[in-house]
């Protein structure tokens, strides 16, 4: 299957990519990631497989974003939901342009983790994001607890805007504007398709 966005990320000298979920080839890995104890706490989708599975073709369903699988040289490891805020919950928070993109995001392949890969995957969709020359900003809204999670949003790009109340957390509003982010990395082509 043929990724979306790839890029040679120059930290980590490896390829970064993001495909569409497919429903039959992913389910079992994202099933798995959502019951890695570094994942419950933030996503609290360790459910059963037939819920997390119905779970799943509703995310798909969904029009106001599109789910993707990221890989790296080619292994899939990380969960990304990217969203369209006009249509989310957030919208509710503050004074929303009409193409404001927003993103969740998850490491689920645990050999993946503490290796320094977050930064550059997080770099990676933001810039595929930004490819749409409408958006001028993309928004996150991490859980507040989640304090690394947070750090590598503000190392990437985005500024902490305020704590915002969201059906299932407390979350922190971050926004990370073009400008910031093209002034912050494109002098290195971080963001460049490969």
């Amino acid at each position: 299957m043929n990724p979306d966005f790839v890029t040679f990320d120059n930290d980590v000298e490896k390829n970064i990519s993001f495909r569409k979920l497919d429903y039959d080839r992913d389910l079992t890995d994202v099933f798995l990631w959502m019951h890695q104890q570094h994942v419950i706490p933030f996503w609290q989708l360790n459910l059963p497989f037939s819920k997390f599975s119905r779970h799943l073709k509703d995310a798909l369903d969904d029009r106001h974003q599109t789910l993707y699988i990221g890989e790296i040289d080619g292994h899939p490891m990380s969960y990304w939901e990217a969203y369209w805020v006009k249509e989310d919950v957030v919208e509710k928070c503050y004074e929303a342009e009409p193409f404001d993109q927003g993103i969740h995001l998850l490491i689920g392949d645990p050999q993946y983790l503490g290796r320094g890969y977050a930064l550059p995957l997080l770099r990676a969709m933001v810039g595929f994001q930004f490819k749409r020359p409408e958006t001028k900003k993309v928004v996150a809204e991490p859980d507040i607890r989640n304090e690394k999670m947070i750090h590598v949003f503000e190392k990437c790009g985005f500024e902490a805007v305020h704590p915002i109340e969201l059906p299932d957390k407390t979350g922190l509003l971050m926004f990370c504007h073009r400008e910031t982010f093209e002034k912050r990395w494109s002098h290195a082509g971080f963001y460049q398709e490969v």
